[in-house]
Parts: C-alpha cells; sequence; structure tokens
C-alpha cells in the first residue's frame, strides 16, 4: 500500500483545509470503480486542525474503521509568499513534509492545491528528475473534445530550450499512452502558424528537432491555438511562459462563457435543470480536471488550482492515483533511454 499511497497536502489552496478534506472524503466514501480506499491517502497538515475538521465534515462515521493516516506538518507556505524564501525559513512546512514522505517512501505520490512555486520547487528540488530528465514540465490534460489532448508545459520553466521542447513532447507522450490509453499519441508544436518557418527561432530550432523524429515521436507539426479544439494533436508542446498564459486564458474563458450561457438562458426564460449543463461543465469547469501533473519528476506530483473545491481535489487524488497505476515514471525512463 505505501507504495502507491498518496501524500495530501491539507494545509494548501484558497479553501484548505475543509475543500481539501472533504474532497478526499468524497473520493474514499462514494460508489463506483473510481473510489479509493482511504488506506491510500496520507494527510499531511497540522494534526490537531485535521482531526478537528474531519470530525466536522463526518469523517469517522462515514469511514468506519479504514481511516486515513495523518503526518504532522506545523507550518504552512501561504499562496501569495515568496516560494524560495518560504521554502527556506518553514523546513516544515506541509508541502516540504509531503516531498519528505515521498523520499522515505511512506508514499509515492504528492498532491497539493498549495502556491506553485513552492511546489514546483520543492519537488523538484527534494525529489530531484528522472534518469535523462533535463527539465520537468507541468501537463494539464483536458477533453474538450472528447478526446484527451495533453499540454506543455504549462508553467514549471518559463525559459525553454528547444531540446527540452522535444522532451515535453516524449514525456507528454508517454503520459498519453500509459495513463490516457491513447494508442498512438500525435504531437504537435504550439506555434502563430502551421508552416515550419513560423515563429520565433526557438519554436523552429524545435521544429527541425521534432520533424527529425517524426516517426516516432507521430509528429504532426505545428498548431494553433485554436486547433486545441479540434483534436488537431494529443499532446501539445510549448515553453512555460505562453502554455501558462493559455491555460489562465482557457480557464478564464471557459468559466466566463459559462456564466454567460446562464445569464441568458435566464434572460430569455429557458427551462434548465443544472444536469442540463452537467456535461458542458463536465468539459470546461477547471474543477473537472483535478490537476496538472509535473512529469520529470521522482515521485508522482499533481497541482491542483489554488480555488479548488472538494470535487476537483478528489479528481486530483485520481489524477495521481491514475499515474501511479499506470507507471507513468517507469515508461518515461524507458522511453527517454530508447530515444
Amino acid at each position: 500500500m505505501l507504495d502507491q499511497r498518496i501524500a495530501l497536502d491539507v494545509m494548501g489552496g484558497d479553501l484548505a483545509p475543509d475543500a481539501t478534506l472533504a474532497g478526499a472524503l468524497a473520493l474514499c466514501t462514494q460508489d463506483g470503480p473510481r473510489r479509493m480506499d482511504p488506506r491510500r491517502v496520507l494527510l499531511v497538515g497540522d494534526e490537531r486542525v485535521i482531526r478537528s475538521r474531519l470530525d466536522a465534515l463526518g469523517g469517522a462515521s462515514q469511514l468506519g474503521g479504514d481511516g486515513f493516516a495523518i503526518q504532522h506538518a506545523s507550518e504552512v507556505v501561504g499562496m501569495s509568499e515568496s516560494p524560495a524564501a518560504a521554502l527556506r525559513a518553514k523546513p516544515d512546512s506541509s508541502i516540504s513534509v509531503c516531498v519528505g514522505a515521498v523520499k522515505r517512501q511512506l508514499a509515492a505520490a504528492v498532491v497539493s492545491m498549495g502556491n506553485t512555486g513552492a511546489v514546483v520547487g520543492a519537488c523538484t528540488l527534494g525529489l530531484g528528475t528522472l534518469e535523462g530528465v533535463r527539465r520537468p514540465a507541468i501537463a494539464v490534460t483536458l477533453s474538450l473534445t472528447g478526446r484527451p489532448v495533453t499540454l506543455l508545459d504549462m508553467g514549471a520553466n518559463a525559459a525553454a530550450k528547444a531540446q527540452d521542447l522535444v522532451q515535453f513532447a516524449e514525456m507528454g507522450a508517454v503520459y498519453a499512452r500509459g495513463a490516457l490509453g491513447v494508442e498512438a499519441p500525435r504531437v504537435g508544436l504550439l506555434n502563430i502558424g502551421s508552416e515550419p518557418t513560423k515563429g520565433t527561432d526557438l519554436l523552429k530550432e524545435a521544429h527541425q528537432l521534432l520533424a527529425a523524429q517524426a516517426e516516432r515521436l507521430h509528429f504532426v507539426g505545428n498548431v494553433e491555438g485554436n486547433d486545441i479544439f479540434h483534436s488537431a494533436a494529443d499532446v501539445v508542446v510549448t515553453d512555460g511562459f505562453t502554455g501558462n498564459v493559455v491555460l489562465k486564458l482557457l480557464e478564464g474563458f471557459s468559466g466566463f462563457m459559462l456564466h454567460l450561457l446562464l445569464k441568458e438562458l435566464k434572460a430569455h426564460n429557458v427551462e434548465w435543470t443544472q444536469d442540463a449543463l452537467g456535461k458542458v461543465r463536465r468539459q470546461i469547469d477547471y474543477a473537472e480536471y483535478g490537476g496538472a501533473l509535473l512529469l520529470g519528476v521522482n515521485g508522482i506530483v499533481v497541482k491542483g488550482h489554488g480555488r479548488s473545491d472538494a470535487n476537483a481535489v478528489a479528481n486530483a487524488l485520481h489524477v495521481a492515483a491514475r499515474a501511479l497505476d499506470a507507471n507513468v515514471n517507469q515508461h518515461i525512463v524507458s522511453g527517454l533511454r530508447a530515444s
């Protein structure tokens, strides 16, 4: 069980600890194939707070005798704190203790809704990178068309080199194949046009490197922003600066469109129910995707949105479990060795 356990940063995130604990409870008490054994979750944070809030949420009555394990952490990295300074000043922060649990093999994965810089920094420095990995990358998987598309890097590396983008493509393809069941993932390079000569020097060089391995990586060439919505590729690679802008735009626009749709339905007295819009919400709401994988570190790491509610936390735990069960890291190492 320990080699498949997930360390959950209970104190990280805008709605912590209640949303974090409620999400873990929801996943471990629901019916169906996604239900998780509570013994697979290690709650990390202030133990007194965790036990108090679990009692308030009815944790004991819902879980019975099979409760969560708890690892005490006396400090928390705030969402607005400087990541580097906070990690140095707070060695017993919940995110650092999560990383320590993986290093001591008390867990195999970390899930946190906390400060992104602190999560990436703590996990990269504390766990190290996998054999052959130059830089880790944040990977987000969306299902806008019913077919998953994995985008990376979504913010771990503001400045990247062409060789990094090639490696992002390799890691993304391994994840899409192993965890998402995409048999031969098509790789696209995010650019401002489809022609190989378009874009910055970085993108031109990356295109050349990817094209040289087109058959092995199933490289389909440049893809534009609108192509993300049309299943033009299964894996889309970019630098972390561009990727983070794309991610924030997608999050903000999806929420705006959903709000606008509901407003117009109400204004025109259209009869509707929450269930009627359930499928649309599941496709565009960030909470339904759970979190982003930090691919390339020596352990499974899922970074959830800072505003994650209980549903988003439950989905983030599911993302971590799926990556663990698919042995994603082992496949990344094997794939890089073969490249």
